[in-house]
């Protein structure tokens, strides 16, 4: 997979900033025995690149200028929330050193195994992707995992892969890892007992105190409707009432009045209702 990039000679946040906004993405590349250099590549074909599996898991041809080199994408940021790649990190490798990567795992024939079809367990997979070890050129794009020959109670393991050339797990301290497993309907019932446990609402205590309603709340629970009162415009107050106050409970007091402040109109059967009398009670 080839990939273009052209050589940058401003550094710094600010130089960084200004080559995002016009369109470019600042990266490096290290490794080997030769120096750090600073490149830019275009944002878009990068972000279009990023969402291929090949490109994270394969080696690069990296073009800087008329210098060819045969690279590995090592790291990227990428911004919290927008879809903008921010740097981005190229590892050279030689052909006669070996590298550590992860590879994708792609799992194939689960629904003609025996598990699945003949005896109604179900595959889950415990690992989506392995890391490997090997030289350059035998690094596969991803490693094929065939479940056609599993039955229930049975798991496959790193050990039982195929893999080419001279590539290796690498394990970190586990002996072999477990890649796939067969669960059976009984466990997948308990896991769904347990799950539908875990989410079920807790009883109340019945010693604890009911929660109280607020002020506002009360008065329009004891209120005609939506359309009897109105309300301040930022501190949630109730003005005045539009409409005769149906049901009106808790001890509120209520007076007639014609005024509703300074350069405000009102009718003259308006009902003002003073809300500081209503009381808590629920």
């Amino acid at each position: 997979m080839k990939v273009v990039a052209f050589e940058r000679q401003a550094q710094g946040t600010g130089a960084s900033r200004r080559m995002r906004r016009a369109g470019k993405v600042p990266g490096i590349i290290y490794g080997g025995e030769q120096k750090a250099q600073m490149i830019e590549l275009d944002h878009n074909a990068l972000y279009h690149a990023l969402k291929k599996e090949q490109f994270h898991s394969s080696i690069l041809d990296l073009t800087v200028g008329e210098a060819q080199t045969k690279v590995l994408l090592k790291d990227y940021q990428v911004h919290p929330f927008k879809a903008i790649v921010l740097h981005v990190d190229f590892m050279r490798v030689a052909a006669d050193r070996k590298i550590t990567m992860k590879v994708p795992l792609h799992f194939v024939g689960a629904e003609e195994s025996p598990a699945v079809k003949v005896e109604g367990g179900m595959i889950s997979h415990v690992l989506s992707e392995l890391e490997i070890s090997c030289l350059p050129g035998d690094l596969p794009e991803f490693i094929a995992v065939d479940l056609s020959g599993m039955h229930k109670g049975h798991s496959l393991h790193a050990n039982d892969l195929k893999l080419p050339g001279s590539v290796t797990v690498v394990t970190h301290g586990t002996e072999n890892p477990v890649i796939v497993t067969v669960l059976t309907q009984a466990a997948e019932a308990s896991a769904e007992a347990s799950a539908e446990t875990a989410a079920a609402p807790k009883p109340r205590k019945s010693n604890q105190r009911p929660r109280r309603r607020s002020l506002h709340s009360v008065f329009w629970a004891a209120s005609f409707g939506r359309r009897t009162a109105k309300r301040h415009p930022w501190k949630g107050g109730v003005l005045l009432a539009h409409k005769p106050v149906r049901g009106l409970r808790f001890g509120a007091r209520v007076r007639q009045g014609s005024g509703t402040g300074r350069g405000r109109r009102s009718s003259p059967t308006a009902t003002k209702v003073s809300v500081a009398s209503v009381t808590r009670n629920t």
